[in-house]
């Protein structure tokens, strides 16, 4: 028999082995051409076929020599060249099938799939040459497995490493480029191996982890929601002063964050800003905003710090000074007195505004006004609410504020009025003790002065009096306010007027105390 002869009988491809190895060479080239990534795989399984055509033609050499076909040299020589060969094609196909054929429909198995199924079929191939070569394969199988069992035992570490990296890969729990953050490292994921997942910091380290240990301990995925684009919430924190209101310093905040773009910046949710704490001697607040390059968020968050500044500044609003700074002011008796005086000044000219008290001299307005408390309100805040029982009245110095009535039963509230610098609202509270009628919402931050009952009452006591005249101004407020709900004309308005004022008046006397006059006849 011809050497050639001898070579393809060694290959078990009796006049077909060269057009096998041509069309091998052939997709090769294909794929080194077609698939960079994978020509380190591509070169080695074409050393490895050429390893096996050599291993061959040792065999076919044997052969012709006059080595039986059941010689050990002969029949080793071909099992190996065989197996090396087959070892070859697996890898190749593999390229084919996996980086070629899938990656055209769009699908990725996990990188650990494609080496198990290598693995296997490296087993299956072994098994099928040996028995072919008429080796006894049940004694290999006992035997192995109890080699199996001595290696498991010496290598679970290793063991519990693989299937580790088995579980990540296949349930896809971390994925190649995710953000993780493990105890307090936070890196992108390279890759993740048989037996560890290399991370990569953005101080451009790495960090190689076993994969038991991340199965074992806990891992945070950055900015991975389901169904949502990956994102990240970051925190900028600052701090201003106690003297500028804290609506006031959020608003500015928010309007730079959100009026332009921010690169690496989400734009929903927008960038918002909180009140976060109170300081020794400043409000400390957080701007919160989503940061969708999580490679970049020192340099982002420098971008958000920049425009905080310089729209605090644009507002007149600065940074709060360090806490251990001392403001020192000679305090002496005669500022006191002027600071106080100035104080009494300002909340005459307040009560001057109000109607009700229009009847009332300067000096009975000075002692109101010394028994007037600040109450101011935040935007949105509730100052008073419908049903409440409050016995006092409150006069608006600044803000804006809305009315808002609920019809009985029900829980939905409609506007009804404005409210605005120079109002005042419960009066019927101050004078009657009636429950409130309305609520009233800030609508801006305002600024109000509160009147209780008892601030009143002395007054009230000494001249009596003046609760006719008040009694007159309720009673018509409340009658043209029925007048324009009813369509009640002039003449029914007058009726009614006398009426209400008669019933104020009582109202008024009893929840004063107050003795009736004999000359109490309203006309």
């Amino acid at each position: 028999m011809s050497f050639w002869s001898n070579l393809q009988t060694a290959a078990g491809m009796a006049g077909v082995y060269h057009w096998v190895a041509v069309c091998f060479m052939l997709t090769a080239a294909l794929l080194f051409a077609l698939v960079p990534g994978e020509r380190l795989r591509i070169r080695n399984a074409v050393l490895l076929f050429a390893l096996a055509f050599c291993g061959l033609l040792c065999a076919a050499a044997l052969a012709s020599y006059g080595a039986l076909p059941n010689g050990a040299a002969y029949r080793w020589t071909r099992w190996a060249s065989l197996f090396i060969s087959s070892v070859a094609l697996v890898n190749l196909a593999s390229v084919l099938v996996f980086d070629v054929l899938l990656e055209a429909v769009r699908l990725k198995p996990p990188r650990i799939l494609r080496d198990l199924l290598l693995a296997f079929s490296y087993i299956i191939i072994a098994l099928s040459l040996l028995s072919q070569s008429g080796v006894d394969l049940t004694g290999i199988v006992a035997t192995s497995a109890v080699i199996t069992a001595v290696i498991g035992f010496s290598l679970q570490d290793t063991l519990g490493n693989i299937m580790g990296g088995m579980a990540l890969q296949m349930e896809r729990t971390i994925g190649v480029g995710d953000w993780v953050r493990i105890d307090t490292q936070e890196g992108r994921v390279k890759e993740i191996r048989w037996r560890q997942t290399s991370i990569e910091t953005r101080n451009w380290d790495t960090i190689v982890i076993p994969n038991s240990v991340l199965m074992k301990g806990q891992v945070t995925i950055l900015g991975r929601r389901a169904g949502e684009a990956r994102q990240h919430r970051m925190w900028v924190f600052f701090n201003v002063d106690f003297r500028y209101a804290p609506p006031d310093v959020i608003d500015t905040v928010e309007a730079a964050l959100r009026a332009e773009p921010i690169p690496n910046v989400a734009r929903e949710p927008a960038p918002n800003c909180i009140f976060m704490d109170f300081k020794e001697s400043y409000g400390h607040y957080a701007v919160r905003y989503w940061l969708t390059d999580l490679a970049v968020d020192d340099p982002t968050s420098s971008v958000v710090r920049q425009r905080i500044f310089f729209a605090l500044r644009r507002a007149g609003i600065p940074l709060s000074i360090p806490a251990h700074s001392l403001f020192i002011t000679e305090e002496d008796e005669s500022r006191r007195a002027r600071k106080h005086q100035e104080e009494i000044d300002h909340r005459v000219e307040a009560l001057q505004h109000v109607e009700l008290f229009h009847s009332l001299t300067r000096d009975e307005r000075r002692e109101m006004a010394e028994r007037l408390v600040e109450a101011p309100f935040v935007r949105g805040e509730a100052m008073t609410r419908q049903g409440a029982q409050a016995h006092w009245l409150y006069i608006m110095t600044s803000g804006e504020g809305e009315v808002r009535v609920a019809a009985e039963g029900s829980k939905l509230s409609e506007k009804v009025a404005t409210l605005r610098a120079g109002s005042f609202f419960g009066e019927m509270g101050l004078m009657t003790g009636e429950p409130r009628t309305a609520t009233v919402i800030a609508n801006t931050d305002v600024e109000c002065y509160r009147l209780d009952k008892d601030a009143f009452h002395d007054i009230l006591r000494r001249r009596p009096e003046i609760a006719e005249d008040i009694s007159h101004i309720l009673a018509r407020r409340r009658v043209e306010l029925d007048g324009i709900r009813e369509g009640l004309n002039e003449e029914a308005m007058r009726q009614r007027m006398h009426r209400t004022q008669h019933d104020v008046l009582n109202r008024i006397r009893n929840f004063f105390k107050l003795d009736r006059q004999p000359a109490d006849s309203i006309h």
